[in-house]
């Protein structure tokens, strides 16, 4: 990029791109930590806080991740991303009004619906979202736009479960359900800000036979002909196994290792969500002066210390430093991983190469928490947290090779899925 153009570029928050996308997302968040912990109270209630039942929340929060991103992703690459994004959300308010009149008739098993129809769009919208990124924000922005991303989503973390609680417990369940629609559709009618799609991205063809099939071979041999984004792949697949092994297991920190009782799990995680906070907050400053694959290694480099750490610890004061440590640099992960991808990807395959990559460490991670319970009653908690952290470093070993490799300047730069 010569001095002009470093001129010329305006400031991330002067970008209309990003003050709409922001916004769009704040809306969201506030709909999704509604859904989460109203639905998770009002099924706790109804049926006497039955395990399964509670469960089929997850199930229906992250199976459409594995059935649907792959799928989402290809067809994000194929529509107008702005339109894909706008209908996502409207038809996610649609059926939490929908669900809203099951309720007043008392059928409450329809608040699954919810969960499950907003989590299936979101994998059409997500993908969406990042090909925009890819056109709207400049090449040296995208770091910092992520940065500030995943501060939103610390926000949330630590403000969404008491705001979840308070819309359950001050109303019920139906004005729950009313505030997660209206807020899908303030997110939809937001988006209508976002500049137009580009002309060639509305050409969409009559899908021919096997077209499907064809674009989702295409973008798993982009991926696989990368020479970043096939080490990242290897990448997600080991850091959903270290925090598979260890994330499902921290009440067993507490009342085994620091001889705790149970509700102390609350402090550590609001610890470790203040930390993420502070963590987006330093990485959106300093986001220009280090490439997004050290970031990487870095936050995995410090995750893995962090995990061996606190499960050989017994003394309080060091496991909650650590769990601050972990908290302050788990963002430089996220935020580094939607960096690569956004720069190693052509703006025509994004979409496939976040719906292919993400169920990589949504699925490894899955997997590893369904495990960790039988894992843990063969093995000692230090040896998994070992382990865990153990994942974690080979993980960022992977990225050593890439750390003098620089991103294309321009899509021209970047391979070409046809």
């Amino acid at each position: 990029m010569n001095a002009v153009d470093a001129v010329k570029t305006p400031s991330l928050f002067a970008n209309r791109f990003f003050q709409t996308i922001l916004l769009s997302n704040v809306m969201l968040q506030i709909g999704i930590w509604v859904r989460n912990f109203a639905i998770l109270m009002h099924v706790a209630d109804k049926t006497n806080e039955d395990p399964l039942a509670i469960s089929l929340i997850s199930v229906a929060e992250f199976a459409p991740i594995f059935i649907f991103s792959f799928i989402g992703g290809t067809f994000a690459d194929r529509w107008r991303p702005k339109r894909t994004m706008i209908w996502c959300d409207l038809l996610s308010a649609v059926s939490v009004f929908v669900v809203l009149l099951t309720l007043l008739l008392e059928i409450w098993q329809a608040v699954f619906f919810v969960t499950l129809v907003s989590a299936i769009l979101s994998q059409f919208s997500q993908p969406s979202a990042m090909r925009l990124f890819k056109v709207h924000v400049p090449g040296e922005q995208l770091q910092q736009s992520m940065a500030l991303f995943q501060s939103l989503v610390a926000v949330f973390m630590v403000v969404g479960p008491a705001l979840g609680v308070f819309v359950y417990q001050q109303f019920d369940i139906s004005w729950a359900v009313a505030i997660m629609g209206i807020a899908f559709l303030l997110s939809g009618l937001v988006l209508f800000r976002l500049p137009a799609d580009k002309a060639e991205g509305g050409t969409e063809a009559p899908p021919q036979k096997g077209q499907f099939r064809r674009e989702l071979s295409e973008g798993v041999s982009y991926i696989l002909n990368s020479p970043v984004l096939k080490p990242l792949g290897l990448t997600f697949i080991l850091a959903g196994i270290a925090v598979g092994i260890s994330q499902s297991l921290g009440l067993f920190v507490v009342t085994e290792r620091l001889d705790k009782p149970k509700e102390f799990l609350q402090f550590m995680m609001i610890v470790n969500g203040s930390a993420m906070l502070l963590g987006g907050g330093v990485i959106a400053v300093i986001a220009k002066k280090i490439s997004p694959q050290q970031l990487l290694a870095l936050g995995m480099l410090v995750e893995g210390l962090c995990t061996i750490g606190i499960g050989f610890s017994q003394n309080v004061a060091l496991t909650m430093a650590l769990q601050f440590l972990a908290g302050f640099f788990f963002p430089t992960i996220h935020i580094a991983i939607s960096t690569m991808i956004l720069k190693w990807s052509d703006e025509s395959v994004v979409g496939r190469v976040n719906g292919i990559l993400n169920p990589l460490f949504v699925g490894t991670m899955t997997v590893m928490m369904l495990l960790a319970g039988m894992i843990k009653s063969v093995l000692p908690l230090q040896i998994i947290f070992a382990l865990s952290g153990a994942f974690m470093l080979i993980g960022m070993t992977v990225l050593i090779p890439l750390f003098w490799l620089k991103a294309p300047e321009s899509e021209a730069g970047a391979a070409q899925p046809h």
